[in-house]
């Protein structure tokens, strides 16, 4: 598989964190030293998921090499939705005149982007389909509970979208090596490790460090089997991109892989945690401070549980 185009889609606005210690008692300081995170993205008035989705698609759509109406495979990814029956891969296929397209929604918490990857390649093998768009847009302030100690002052919004063909379109395609993905609902906390729950409470994380202890190691198991799939070892790779859920995570994937942090890409001090979104922000962003030949894995985390990586080629 190959990436023919990527863009991404940030909210202006920027929540820092003393705008949490009049509601939930945390301070700036605390904030930080247990996330990493100084301010986090904010969709404005009159954005959701569905307006940042179609930014991120149109900026992806400046580099696309081909019509936008040849693909036929829309697959929208994520958790924060804004509405979860006209889907954010039906309201692209209207806005852009796509048909003859398959359309639909998936979700997989925070590996949301990584499944629906791993979706396309199926379809990719089966014949069913050749150039496909992913979109996964997240609005996390649309559901969180900001007066939530535990996790009110985590949550960021943004949007990534990817173009992806069976085939290679142009010489600036990047390849995709491996996709690896892995359901663990049955480990830990699982299914009740983070909920959403919109009725109720929101977002919730009712044990940080039970997501935390499993978050580093299954990320660290699914970047392995990713490795072992291509015959590279971490040495081959450019960089690392984790999902953006907390700093002190990054930190010690990185301690546990005997890797320094400069060898990892990450917007989380700025966005905060924009879920399933993260990593391949963190992509889009960066694309231009890599070069032909680089390699970069990236791994998620989901709650649910789950994890997954992939290697894309530059």
């Amino acid at each position: 598989m190959y990436i023919n185009s990527m863009g991404h889609y940030v909210p202006a606005d920027r929540i820092d964190n003393a705008y949490f210690e009049k509601l939930n008692g945390l301070t700036p300081d605390w904030i930080v030293q247990r996330t990493g995170i100084q301010t986090r993205s904010r969709a404005g008035e009159g954005e959701n998921a569905d307006t940042m989705g179609l930014a991120a698609i149109d900026e992806a759509l400046k580099t696309l090499p081909y019509d936008i109406k040849e693909v036929d495979l829309i697959v929208s990814a994520s958790y924060s939705v804004y509405d979860t029956v006209a889907t954010l891969a039906h309201v692209a296929q209207r806005h852009y005149g796509i048909a003859n397209a398959k359309a639909f929604y998936m979700s997989a918490a925070c590996s949301s982007f990584i499944n629906a990857l791993e979706v396309i390649e199926g379809y990719f093998a089966a014949g069913k389909a050749s150039k496909a768009l992913l979109v996964c847009s997240e609005h996390n302030s649309y559901y969180s509970n900001e007066t939530d100690p535990k996790s009110g002052h985590l949550w960021g919004d943004g949007a990534v979208a990817f173009f992806i063909s069976k085939d290679r379109q142009s010489d600036g395609d990047l390849k995709i090596l491996d996709v690896y993905t892995e359901g663990l609902g049955h480990i830990g906390k699982g299914p009740a490790g983070v909920k959403l729950r919109p009725k109720e409470d929101g977002i919730t994380m009712p044990d940080g460090r039970d997501v935390f202890l499993h978050a580093c190691k299954y990320m660290i198991h699914a970047l392995r089997h990713s490795l072992s799939n291509t015959g590279l070892s971490s040495d081959d790779l450019r960089t690392l991109i984790c999902h953006q859920a907390n700093k002190r995570i990054v930190a010690q994937v990185a301690h546990m892989l005997e890797l320094p942090m400069e060898k990892f890409m990450n917007n989380i001090e700025e966005l905060g945690n924009t879920g399933s979104a993260s990593a391949p922000l963190v992509l889009s962003q960066n694309i231009n401070q890599l070069v032909k030949g680089d390699k970069v894995a990236l791994m998620v985390f989901g709650g649910g549980y789950s994890c997954g990586c992939f290697i894309v080629e530059v």
